[in-house]
C-alpha cells in the first residue's frame, strides 16, 4: 500500500498532532496509520519495505565497526538509533541505549513509533538515560556483559557537555579502542549544523556535522547521513 508521504513526515505529523491534542504519541501514531488505510502503527511499520535505514546500516556492519549517524531535527536520526539497538539481535547481539538527550518516557514512545514493546527480560535492549552517560561510563556499564553488545550513543555533542568528563577526541578514542579490542559494535548519533539547510546540498556529509569541540572524524569507520528519507552509507575518510 502506496503511503501519502515518507514514513518518517508521518511520524512528524503525528507528534505534531499528539502535542496539539494533547494525546500520547502511541495514540497519534494508530490515527496516522488508520488514516493510511492501516490497523495501527504496528501494522503500518510491518508492511513498509524491508529496505529501511536500520536494515541498510545492519547489512553493513562488522565486529568491532565505530559508526557516525548524522541528521537534522526531525530526520530519524533517534529512531534510527533505537531501531539499531532493537534489531541488534538480529546480529546475534545485545542492544544498548545510552542517552543524554532523553528521557524513558520519551523514549518508550518512539519505541512505540517503531511498533517495539520490549518484554522485560535478559535479551530485551537496555536503555541507559543516567546523566553521567560518558564514554568512561559506558565501558564500566558494559564489563560484565558477556554476550556480544551494540552500543548506541546520543548523542556525539552532548559527551563532553560536564567539564569533569574528558574531551571529546579522548571519549571518541576510547570507545573505538574499546569497539576493536572487544568486537563490540558502537554507533554515535550527531548533529548535523543548521548551516547545511542553507548549502543546497542533497544530503550532509562530514564537513555538516557540528563540532562545538575539537574532533577528528576518521576516528570512525563508517559514517552514515540521513535526509528527507534517504539514506547514505559510506566508509569515514
Amino acid at each position: 500500500m502506496q503511503l501519502s508521504a515518507p514514513i518518517y513526515r508521518l511520524k512528524r505529523q503525528a507528534k505534531l498532532l499528539a502535542r496539539q491534542n494533547d494525546v500520547p504519541l502511541h495514540e497519534a501514531l494508530d490515527q496516522m496509520a488508520i488514516e493510511e488505510g492501516f490497523q495501527s502503527w504496528s501494522h503500518l511499520a510491518a508492511s513498509s519495505s524491508t529496505e529501511t535505514p536500520a536494515a541498510i546500516i545492519l547489512s553493513r556492519l562488522e565486529p568491532g565497526d565505530l559508526i557516525l549517524l548524522g541528521a537534522r531535527p526531525g530526520h530519524g536520526k533517534t529512531l534510527l538509533g533505537l531501531e539499531l539497538a532493537a534489531k541488534a539481535v538480529n546480529l546475534g547481539r545485545k542492544g544498548f541505549f545510552f542517552t543524554l538527550d532523553y528521557h524513558e518516557r520519551d523514549v518508550a514512545d518512539r519505541l512505540s513509533a517503531l511498533g517495539v514493546h520490549p518484554v522485560p527480560n535478559r535479551n530485551a535492549m537496555v536503555v541507559d538515560t543516567s546523566d553521567e552517560v560518558s564514554a568512561d561510563y559506558i565501558i564500566n556499564r558494559l564489563e560484565h556483559v558477556i554476550e556480544p553488545a551494540m552500543i548506541v550513543v546520543d548523542y556525539l555533542q552532548l559527551l563532553d557537555q560536564k567539564r569533569t568528563n574528558p574531551t571529546l577526541e579522548d571519549q571518541i578514542r576510547s570507545l573505538r579502542k574499546y569497539a576493536k579490542a572487544r568486537g563490540t559494535i558502537c554507533a554515535v548519533i550527531a548533529q548535523i549544523d543548521r548551516s547545511f539547510d542553507l548549502s543546497g546540498k542533497s544530503m550532509p556529509d562530514v564537513l555538516d556535522v557540528r563540532l562545538p569541540n575539537p574532533l577528528d572524524l576518521s576516528a570512525f569507520d563508517r559514517v552514515c547521513f540521513l535526509h528527507n528519507g534517504a539514506i547514505q552509507v559510506d566508509q569515514a575518510a
